[in-house]
This record gives C-alpha cells, sequence and structure tokens, in this order.
C-alpha cells in the first residue's frame, strides 16, 4: 500500500493547535445509496449554518474514477469555466452552543479504500479524535406516516443499546464509512454509526425528514446543538404534499395501510424485532418493492416525486437476531 499520509494536506499552519485536539468527528462521504438524499442536505445544512473552517483536504485526484463520476463544468456561450473538482475534506465547525468538532465530506472514494481508511486513522490520530460518528440513510418498506427507524452499529454501548428497531444478521454491499467505522475500532478507537430507514417509495425524493433524524442521532451522540430548523419546515411542506397526493389514490392508500399494519404489529415487542417481516409473508422481495414504488409515483405530482425511479435492490437475506 502508498503511503497514506501523502493523501493529506494540512490546510492550517499548525495541525497541533489545541483547538484542533480532543473532538468528536462527523463522517459523511457519499456512495452508492443515499435515500431521501439524507447526506446531501445534511452536509448543506451545517456547511452552510455553521462557520466552517478547513483543517485538511485529501488528494481526490487519486480516490475518485473519473469516467464514473464524472466532475461537472460550465459551459458559457464560447468557452468552459467552473470546473468543479471534487473534493473530500476535513471542516472544524462549531455548534449553537460554542462547541467544536471535526465533519470529514465530500463523495466516496472509488479507488483506494484501504489507503484512504488509513490516512483517515492518521488523521484521527494526529487530532487525537474522540469518537468518530457517521450515518447512513437506506430505502426500507415502511411507511412515511410512522416514525423513522434505525439500526445503530459500533462499539459504544451507551450510544448502541436499546436503540435500533431493526438488527438483522445479513450480507450487504460494504461502503468506505463502514471500512473507516472498523478500522476505528480495531484501532481501539470509540465509533458510532446510524443507518436511518427511509420509506423506499421517497427514496429518490428529497426527504428532509431522513437529515433530521441523522442529525438528531449525531447531536445526542456527539452531545451537539445542531441545526435542524429550515429542514423541519420543509419536512412539513413535503409530508402534507406526500399526505395530500396518498389520500387522493385509493390503490396507493391500500400500499401505505398495509406497511402501517405491518409496521404497528412488529412495533409492540419492545420495539426490537424486525419492522420488515411478518409471520406469513416474511420480507417483500425486489420485485413487490419495486411495483409498489411504481405505483406509488406514478400518482404523485413529479415536483414533490421524480417521474422515475430506480427501484431499491433486491432484499439482502435476512434473519432476525
Amino acid at each position: 500500500m502508498l503511503d497514506p499520509q501523502s493523501l493529506i494536506r494540512f490546510d492550517v499552519e499548525n495541525p497541533d493547535d489545541p483547538t484542533l485536539q480532543g473532538l468528536d468527528m462527523i463522517i459523511a462521504l457519499s456512495g452508492h445509496a443515499d435515500a431521501g438524499h439524507a447526506l446531501r442536505q445534511v452536509r448543506h445544512e451545517l456547511l452552510d449554518a455553521l462557520s466552517p473552517r478547513l483543517i485538511a483536504t485529501f488528494d481526490a485526484d487519486q480516490l475518485v474514477d473519473y469516467r464514473e463520476h464524472r466532475p461537472q463544468v460550465s459551459f458559457l456561450g464560447d468557452h468552459f469555466a467552473a470546473y468543479q473538482a471534487p473534493r473530500i475534506e476535513l471542516y472544524r465547525l462549531t455548534d449553537g452552543l460554542e462547541r467544536d468538532f471535526l465533519f470529514l465530506t465530500g463523495p466516496e472514494p472509488d479507488l483506494q479504500w484501504d489507503r484512504f481508511s488509513a490516512a483517515v486513522l492518521l488523521l484521527a490520530d494526529a487530532l487525537n479524535v474522540r469518537l468518530g460518528a457517521s450515518f447512513s440513510a437506506v430505502p426500507m418498506p415502511v411507511p412515511h406516516t410512522r416514525p423513522l427507524g434505525v439500526t445503530v452499529h459500533g462499539n459504544r454501548p451507551d450510544l448502541i443499546e436499546g436503540i435500533s428497531t431493526w438488527k438483522p444478521t445479513a450480507e450487504v454491499p460494504a461502503s468506505v464509512i463502514q471500512l473507516i467505522e472498523l478500522r476505528l475500532i480495531e484501532a481501539g478507537r470509540d465509533a458510532v454509526g446510524y443507518s436511518i430507514h427511509v420509506p423506499h417509495y421517497l427514496a429518490e425524493a428529497e426527504y428532509p425528514q431522513a437529515a433530521v433524524a441523522a442529525l438528531e442521532y449525531l447531536g445526542a451522540a456527539l452531545e451537539l446543538g445542531l441545526p435542524t430548523d429550515s429542514l423541519r419546515e420543509s419536512g412539513r411542506r413535503i409530508e402534507a404534499e406526500v399526505s395530500e397526493q396518498v389520500a387522493s389514490n385509493p390503490e396507493i392508500k391500500r400500499m401505505v395501510a398495509a406497511f402501517e399494519q405491518r409496521f404497528d404489529e412488529q412495533l409492540p415487542d419492545e420495539g426490537r424485532r424486525s419492522l420488515l417481516l411478518d409471520a406469513l409473508d416474511g420480507v417483500p422481495d425486489g420485485e413487490e418493492i419495486a411495483l409498489a414504488a411504481e405505483a406509488f409515483l406514478f400518482g404523485l405530482d413529479p415536483k414533490v416525486i421524480p417521474p422515475a425511479v430506480n427501484p431499491p435492490p433486491g432484499t439482502p437475506p435476512v434473519t432476525n437476531q
């Protein structure tokens, strides 16, 4: 493996500055799944509201496959301008309670995951990071009319126990955030991650409720006051529009009611059993999910939900713990 240190460039004169030491770090790297565009909304909310100070930059040119994820460039009539190169950066942010924390954000690397993860650990060591916290948003066959569920993982029992609403045993496609969590734990550092459950028929839309849930869990874990007001306002508008359109379509209304029944039947069992499993028919397969999503999207205003959506992949094999 090439030297991980060479991926990092510090953007501050003194990385040993005491104000940078001993902080918590939120890790938000956009990957193959971002249901409800939660990560994008969280990133915009934090960087827009909390006066970011750039601490370090990764050499994204070595990490991103440009043919797979082509950068954008502006064409201005007769010339090109404003090339938007991918950026993977570490910021220091200050919350509403005047508490500092670190924020690692950017695109998930396509290449050199082990080297990149090792570089993140070097940063964690150099800055003496206390807790690495991450989040993701995954599409699930759950109703939008119920509280969003979550699956919590990591090595901090005080931040994990009694919170997960779904605790599966499954083989799932990996992400670099999951690899970083593994490496942090192997190195003896604290790590926690929150996978927010987003209604699959809303996964391709901007769903502010998912971003709010992520910020609430992260804020509680890191004892931070993270901004959610504008997201909550957007969420109320989206919720009203979706509810109105569901009510006007009997077929979609029946579909949502079926998800509600399944959710409610599982909830009384201490909130620990899978909210996806039914005693008779188990987890909906990929075709069922796709048909439900297509039926739902067919009846919605395209201003609320995009007219076309790639349905989530077939549900991985799951067994209850």
